[in-house]
Parts: structure tokens; sequence; C-alpha cells
């Protein structure tokens, strides 16, 4: 049987329709979920091995490093897609905000990469780890300072891990932009974020999982980051 790929934050947006493209595609899915969505049970249904996970503390994701390597002697991939956006706010100490943002970011892919990285290297092929961060990397945010910090942390990750893991595995980054709307934002609201890319799109899950699968595919890059952003730092 295919080793199966490991995909965190699995039950919306990204990490749903990647999940989805790989079992379509009979590729075996570990999704994990922090929130129940009636779409794990979409996941399940179709096949997908779902794992309740809360990365928010070191025991958390102890349960769950332990619950993965119970379920499988080998990965072909590990796709960090669990995310968390909170903002600095009058009413928040920003001790715990920094704390946050960088145990979902950094602390738990970090964590997780170095106790699977044998399943990975057991597989018998090149596999792959790939870090979902984001655009703000390059630019930094004003209301979102910590999860830019995280991210950027993610981003640097990428670059270690890929001199430590080569050349079996492969791990490269994906700095997606826009890539959907959220429902709610008002017609203004989108009118005014699409122009601040060249390609002026919201793109959908789709260019996300045209990206996810690329990097699986292509066996010559390693320890970079893909700008999935339709052009905004040209802007």
């Amino acid at each position: 049987m295919a080793s199966p790929i490991l995909i965190t934050g699995a039950s919306q947006r990204i990490g749903f329709a990647f999940a989805m493209h790989c079992l379509e595609n009979n590729t075996p899915v570990i999704a994990t979920y922090r929130t129940h969505r009636p779409a794990v049970e979409t996941l399940k249904a179709a096949g997908a091995r779902c794992i309740h996970a809360d990365f928010a503390t070191n025991e958390g994701i102890d349960a769950f490093i332990d619950t993965v390597k119970q379920e499988t002697a080998t990965l072909r991939a590990i796709i960090h897609n669990a995310s968390d956006w909170m903002p600095e706010r009058a009413d928040s100490d920003p001790a715990e905000v920094m704390a946050a943002m960088m145990q979902i970011h950094s602390m738990t892919p970090y964590r997780i990469n170095l106790a699977c990285r044998h399943l990975l290297e057991n597989s018998g092929a090149t596999t792959d780890i790939v870090h979902m961060t984001d655009y703000v990397v390059e630019k930094g945010s004003a209301k979102h300072i910590a999860y830019a910090a995280s991210k950027a942390a993610l981003d640097n990750l990428t670059r270690s891990f890929a001199r430590l893991l080569a050349p079996n595995v492969k791990v490269n980054s994906v700095a997606p932009s826009l890539i959907m709307f959220n429902e709610g934002d008002s017609e203004a609201y989108r009118e005014k974020t699409l122009k601040k890319s060249l390609l002026g799109i919201a793109p959908g899950e789709a260019a996300a999982v045209q990206t996810l699968q690329f990097l699986l595919d292509n066996r010559y890059i390693t320890g970079r980051s893909i700008g999935l952003d339709g052009g905004r730092p040209l802007v």
C-alpha cells in the first residue's frame, strides 16, 4: 500500500481541498483537525484517517506524534497547513499572542519534522515536507505582527530542514496571498483587495492544490519558497 500523506489543518480551505485531491487520486491521507466541521466526515467517508489534534500545547503535539507512529511506518509527505490568525488587540497580552503564533506555526512543524523524519526516510523513495507560510513573510504586517513573525520562522525552517534531510527528503514552502475570500466579505473589500495583485483574481483552492502537487512531483526543488500571490510583490 502507498505511503500516506500527512496534512495538518485539513478540515477546511486549502488543507481540505488537497486532502480530497490526494484521496481522489488513490493516495492515502492522514488528516488532522482542531475543530470538528462537516468536512471531517467528508474526509472520513472518502477514506482519510482523521485525527483530532491540539497543537496549542507541547503535550498535544506529543500525543499527536505518538498517534501517527502507531498509524503508519512510512510517510510520503507532510503538509504543514494548520494555522491560526491572531491579531494584536488592546485587550490581548502580546506575550500570549506571540507564544500562540510561534507554537502553531513554528514549534509544531519543527517538532513533527524531527519526530517523523524516519517515517519519511523509511518510504524507500524521495519524499517531501511542505510548509504553508504566507505572503506577509516578505513585507510584515502592522495588524498581525506575531502571525507574520511566526510564518517567517516557518519560512526559515524550510531552508534548515532542506539542508538536514537532503537528499532523500525535499523541503519547500508555499507562500499564498488571497487564494479565496471569506463568506461575508463585502463587495467593496473584494474589489479593493483584488487590485493588490497583478493578476487581479482570487483563484480558489485549486491553485494551491496544483502548486502542492507540482512540488511533490518535481525531483529537483528543495529549500525554496513558492510565492502563490498573483504577482502581488510587483504592485
